[in-house]
């Protein structure tokens, strides 16, 4: 498992239209799911799955890379 934080200063992020989750099936088709205002929606088409693959992307590249949020979560617990 990788962790990814995004830091505070970043007011506008690509995550903020709400959470979602991309999966590979085993047969290789790519799905997603995604929670908007309370609606959660299950997305099986192409166009709309790959936009949410580029918004994860998005994510990735304004969060803190792997190796910076480990250190950062480390320092925080030693501050309990």
């Amino acid at each position: 498992m990788e962790m990814q934080v995004m830091p505070l200063s970043r007011q506008e992020h690509a995550g903020l239209a709400g959470p979602f989750t991309l999966t590979e099936m085993k047969d290789g088709r790519r799905i997603a799911y995604a929670e908007v205002q309370g609606d959660s929606r299950v997305h099986t088409e192409r166009q709309r799955v790959r936009e949410l693959e580029r918004t994860y992307g998005s994510l990735r590249a304004q969060a803190h890379t792997p190796a910076e949020s480990r250190a950062l979560i480390e320092k925080l617990l030693g501050e309990r």
